[in-house]
């Protein structure tokens, strides 16, 4: 066993750059010399060759091998025995329905929480490391059996984050408004929202934001405040009632 390592990427590709670009010497230091093959769950995009050619290729040039779970005849036997994780993004109702009509979603967690191999999720797949799926910003084009996803962490994160245009003429929601609505409702736990470019690591009870771009923390009852590349948020994985904070 050993803590969990989760690294919590909020976008694959940043405006300007490749995928993974802009994170890849994040996760050649997450990864370390220890692992030699990542388990990609390609599960989020309805083309799942495509998506493992594209994922494949990135980490063969960042020196890890690549399985696809999607290629295995038995996930749960590929998740057992994986050295580490990395679920990417796409939709997310397509994402967790997959898990849980795949039986993954009790296996990875012990894999991670237990077992302490490394987790990467990258947009959909960060949604699906928090609580629940709640604070998506897809579409729910697929019904998953609950919304509650793999609970590596004690909070709920939107990615992709977007500050509201203060020129925009649109009268739609702002995020800020939607995450608002959400912590209307009793009991919802806090909401990090990553900006793109933005990525949350953590390594046992110790949460520190990292990227280029900040992020901003919603906390039900309380005004958002905004936070800086280098923040510890390992607050926030206290499992205990956070909206006392």
């Amino acid at each position: 066993g050993g803590p969990r390592r989760l690294l919590l990427v909020s976008n694959s590709t940043l405006h300007g750059g490749g995928y993974l670009g802009h994170c890849q010497q994040h996760i050649k230091s997450f990864l370390g010399q220890k692992v030699k093959r990542v388990l990609f769950v390609p599960y989020a995009l309805h083309d799942r060759d495509g998506y493992a050619r594209t994922a494949r290729e990135k980490f063969e040039s960042l020196g890890y091998g690549l399985d696809s779970i999607h290629e295995s005849c038995d996930p749960v036997e590929a998740v057992r025995k994986s050295e580490a994780i990395f679920i990417g993004g796409g939709n997310t109702f397509r994402l967790l329905k997959a898990l849980y009509d795949n039986s993954l979603i009790q296996e990875i967690r012990k894999r991670v929480l237990e077992d302490g191999i490394p987790y990467m999720g990258s947009s959909a797949g960060t949604n699906v490391a928090t609580i629940s799926i709640n604070t998506t910003n897809d579409m729910p084009i697929v019904y998953p059996p609950s919304l509650q996803a793999l609970g590596l962490v004690p909070f709920n994160i939107n990615p992709h984050y977007l500050d509201p245009d203060v020129k925009s003429t649109h009268m739609g929601e702002t995020r800020e408004e939607r995450i608002r609505q959400y912590h209307e409702e009793p009991n919802t736990p806090p909401v990090l929202g990553l900006r793109e470019g933005a990525m949350l690591l953590v390594e046992g009870d110790k949460a520190t934001l990292q990227g280029v771009t900040g992020a901003r923390l919603f906390l039900r009852g309380k005004k958002p405040t905004e936070h800086e590349p280098g923040t510890d948020f390992s607050f926030l994985l206290i499992d205990s009632n956070l909206q006392n904070l």
